[in-house]
């Protein structure tokens, strides 16, 4: 797994215009492109990449914490927010980029520091301008959930 360290090992504009979003997810996922660095912070990384649907594997460190020494809640959106907006890129024509909107997570239980955990999102819609997903986390061991959210993106036909 290739990790970028610097802006020059993302793809440029050129080179995401010449991909589908799902060709791109998985040229991230096979290590074909280097992996963006919030994934190395955050330690998660891409599972799978399928029509729609993204799962990403990640374990929370110490470093993940907050000041009452539980894992912060930005964890758990941030995994949210990658897995149900990959799953939207997945449906993303050549030519065309996304971000996300806005985003909302319910977190349901804490996850322990070190426990292994899936984050998985599913596209709900997919249009020209937009894309809506869901998304949860469950531990990997004991397939509790442990947050659950959703998503809306916008997606931007380039020139």
């Amino acid at each position: 797994m290739q990790d970028a360290t610097s802006i020059s090992d993302l793809p440029d504009r050129e080179k995401l215009l010449t991909m589908s979003g799902f060709d791109f997810m998985c040229a991230i996922r096979d290590g074909a492109i280097p992996r963006p660095p919030i994934a190395r912070v955050l330690n998660y990384h891409i599972a799978e990449v399928l029509d729609g649907e993204v799962a990403f594997v990640g374990t929370p460190k110490f470093d993940h914490t907050n000041p009452m020494g539980t894992l912060h809640g930005g964890w758990y959106g941030a995994m949210l927010d990658s897995c149900m907006s990959c799953a939207v890129m997945t449906k993303v024509p050549k030519g065309s980029i996304y971000t996300t909107l806005e985003y909302k997570v319910n977190i349901t239980r804490s996850i322990p520091m070190g426990m292994e955990v899936a984050a998985r999102g599913w596209v709900q819609h997919v249009g020209r301008s937009t894309g809506v997903a869901t998304g949860e986390i469950r531990g990997v061991e004991d397939g509790k959930i442990y947050a659950t959210g959703s998503t809306t993106c916008i997606i931007m036909k380039m020139h």
